[in-house]
């Protein structure tokens, strides 16, 4: 069963330096991976290359991404691949056995196995569902799978977050694959961070990515700047500034940020809820 999932498991490499892991899921060439894993790949998917459990290497494709469940789809010019069977997550139970593949620091089909812990939201990373577990994860296994103890994969590896391994739930891959995109209002691609400003502790989002004719590129955001709050709150969780993105209606919120100097808050005006925004 572990030679199956090593052999369905690729390594990706994207753009000048994002590398991480990926799983066949159609065996003519559809990948699954992170979305960050293939971020700095996504001006120029050329640059994208996969390789396969014997030393085949293709270039790929990026054909859809999901920055807010953090996927992507790519796609290889490569027929008859071994690919994996994916599980219903809703099934899964706190408690069952899981095993993880990737290729963390260089190493090609690692293989480490834990226990899953919840199934839930994380602490402050919204209100989205990730699979908790304490497989060890390393730079490399991000976009990975996630397989219960049949072999079936119940999620995409993603992050450690408070020791703990989380990964998106195989659902919101199938989602994906029947090509629901799930849509957020800013055009961003963040991280939280823990910050210190004015002797005061908060935590903060930093921006990994803007995404092409977004609100975010409208309002003049750039990549690396560190949002603080919005509408003169500052955030606790991640939760408080979903909750001030809520809703379709189109409107304006002014959003504060550091960018470069740390001392120097900044306000820009965001106009959200166009139609015509290409958010994600």
């Amino acid at each position: 069963m572990a030679e199956r999932l090593r052999r369905s498991t690729v390594r990706i490499r994207a753009g000048r330096g994002g590398q991480g892991s990926g799983v066949i899921v159609k065996p003519e060439g559809v990948i699954v991976t992170n979305a960050h894993v293939v971020a700095s790949g996504f001006a120029a998917s050329s640059l994208i290359e996969i390789e396969l459990w014997d030393g085949t290497r293709a270039r790929a494709k990026l054909s859809t991404r999901d920055t807010v469940r953090d996927l992507a789809l790519l796609q290889v010019l490569l027929f008859d691949l071994p690919a994996v069977a994916l599980a219903d997550s809703d099934q899964l139970r706190v408690g069952e056995l899981v095993i993880a593949i990737g290729n963390p620091l260089g190493f090609v089909g690692a293989l480490t196995k834990g226990v899953v812990h919840a199934i839930g939201r994380a602490p402050s990373l919204g209100s989205m569902k990730w699979i908790h577990s304490d497989v060890q994860l390393a730079p490399g296994s991000s976009g990975g799978p996630l397989a219960d103890a049949r072999g079936k994969v119940v999620g995409i590896n993603t992050m450690i977050c408070g020791g703990v391994g989380l990964a998106v739930p195989s659902n919101a891959v199938s989602r994906l694959l029947r090509g629901e995109v799930a849509r957020a209002p800013l055009g961003v691609v963040m991280r939280p961070m823990p910050l210190t400003i004015n002797s005061k502790p908060q935590l903060a989002l930093l921006i990994l990515e803007i995404i092409k004719d977004s609100a975010a590129e409208a309002a003049s955001l750039l990549q690396g700047d560190i949002l603080v709050g919005a509408d003169g709150r500052t955030f606790d969780f991640i939760e408080d500034f979903e909750r001030i993105l809520e809703g379709t209606a189109e409107r304006v919120i002014r959003v504060q940020f550091l960018r470069g100097d740390r001392s120097n808050v900044r306000t820009v005006a965001v106009r959200i809820g166009q139609p015509s925004m290409a958010a994600a």
